[in-house]
């Protein structure tokens, strides 16, 4: 087993799945975003732009640093692994950013009612809460590459939430959430394959993910309503 903190045992298997995950993306996004980019640049605010590159560049980064330790070069993976750190807090700062904006310019241009908008908040803050949940704790961890490199697979995997959301109206809630939450799912087949026993991170981040899919519930709820209603307010 490599020491470095996205080492695999088995490369192909950890390619297959960045792979996977930035599909997911790339499905998820296609009809309102990257799809459209095809007949020219959609009109969205600058800022939402902006979040789309970032995010993209975040699955670039995953990729890569899985390439890098599949190809035995691990100091390059670790010199890229500190721009990482600072990439995550970007990717971070900005999923917060970009959703408030997002609510503001809603409610502003008429499109959503202050409820409504209000309401959604909870789902991609809570996307941001579940990605500094598992993120934080990998980089605090990165020198222990069994415990990090699970880690890292669960915060992108919080990130795909917003994808899988987008394709509701096409596929059914269930098979949605099981597409969410499939690479932690392929994860762990593959550590029961390997080891012979599941590592405790996978089993702790599937709770924690499936706790945090419970929000999907609150968004019409008055007790979160005041406080979206509140954060959009003051931003507004």
């Amino acid at each position: 087993m490599s020491t470095a903190s996205l080492s695999f045992s088995r490369p192909r298997f950890y390619m297959g799945l960045a792979a996977f995950m930035s599909l997911i993306v790339l499905a998820g996004f296609w009809p309102t975003y990257f799809g459209q980019i095809v007949h020219g640049i959609p009109d969205r605010p600058w800022v939402i732009h902006l979040h789309g590159v970032i995010f993209t560049g975040w699955m670039v980064l995953l990729i890569t640093q899985v390439i890098l330790v599949a190809t035995g070069r691990i100091q390059a993976h670790r010199t890229v692994g500190t721009f990482g750190i600072a990439y995550g807090f970007l990717i971070l700062a900005m999923g917060v950013v970009v959703s408030i904006a997002a609510a503001v310019i809603h409610t502003t241009a008429g499109d959503q009612t202050m409820d409504t908008a209000a309401g959604f908040l909870i789902i991609p803050l809570g996307d941001m809460v579940l990605f500094a949940g598992f993120f934080i704790p990998a980089v605090i961890y990165r020198h222990l590459p069994e415990l990090h490199k699970r880690l890292m697979l669960l915060a992108t995997t919080a990130l795909l939430f917003a994808a899988v959301g987008r394709m509701r109206d096409s596929i059914p809630v269930s098979a949605a959430t099981a597409l969410w939450l499939s690479p932690v799912i392929l994860g762990i087949a593959y550590d029961k394959w390997t080891r012979r026993k599941v590592h405790p991170v996978y089993l702790i981040g599937l709770g924690i993910l499936v706790v945090g899919f419970t929000r999907i519930f609150l968004v019409q709820s008055e007790a979160w309503l005041q406080i979206g209603r509140a954060i959009v307010r003051a931003f507004g």
